[in-house]
C-alpha cells in the first residue's frame, strides 16, 4: 500500500489563495516595475499564482540551489543565468516559503554581490520561527508557530508531493 505521508492541515487552499492576495496588494502597493526571479522548483506555484495578481511591470527568470528539505545546510551550486539582466533594477526574489532561510540567504547574498540590483526583496508564502536572519526586505503572508517539515504547494518530501495544493505537515 502506497500511503501518502499527509498529517495535519496547515494552509488550506482558501488560505492559501488569501495568503496569495495579501502578498500581492503589498508588492502593488510598492512597485511599478521589478524583476521576478523565482527559485526553482520549489516557488514555481506560488509565483505562477502571485504574478497574475500584479499590476506594475514584470520581467521573469529564475535561479536554482537544490537543497534537502528540512536540512540547515546548503552547499549546493547556485545556477543563475541573468537571462534578463537585473543590475539596476527592482528584483523580487520568489520561494514557496522561508524554512530555514539557509538557502535564501545564499541566494540573495549571490544576486545582490554579483549583479547589483537596485532593490532586491524577498517574497515568500510564509517563514518559520527558526530561520536565520536575512538583511533584505521580505514580503509574506503567514509566520509559522512552529518548525514543522511541511509538503505540498511547491514543498516535497523525497522529491514527491509538490503538486498538493494545501500545505499539510508531513508524517513520517
Amino acid at each position: 500500500m502506497n500511503k501518502r505521508p499527509i498529517g495535519e492541515l496547515v494552509l488550506s487552499e482558501s488560505q492559501i489563495k488569501e495568503g496569495v492576495q495579501k502578498v500581492a496588494k503589498r508588492l502593488n502597493d510598492t512597485f511599478d516595475d521589478a524583476v521576478v526571479i523565482t527559485v526553482v522548483p520549489g516557488g514555481i506555484l506560488f509565483t505562477a499564482d502571485l504574478v497574475r495578481q500584479l499590476n506594475f511591470n514584470v520581467s521573469m527568470d529564475y535561479i536554482s540551489c537544490p537543497h534537502t528539505p528540512g536540512a540547515t545546510s546548503n552547499e549546493s551550486e547556485i545556477i543563475f543565468h541573468d537571462n534578463i539582466g537585473i543590475t539596476g533594477r527592482n528584483v523580487l526574489i520568489i520561494d514557496d516559503a522561508i524554512e530555514s532561510g539557509g538557502t535564501m540567504k545564499r541566494l540573495v547574498q549571490f544576486l545582490s554581490n554579483e549583479f547589483k540590483p537596485k532593490s532586491l526583496s524577498i517574497v515568500t508564502l510564509f517563514v518559520k520561527p527558526g530561520r536565520v536572519e536575512i538583511p533584505f526586505e521580505q514580503y509574506y503572508a503567514y509566520e509559522m508557530t512552529n518548525d514543522d517539515l511541511l509538503i505540498g504547494y511547491g514543498l516535497p518530501w523525497d522529491h514527491k508531493y509538490r503538486n498538493i495544493p494545501f500545505i499539510s505537515k508531513l508524517i513520517k
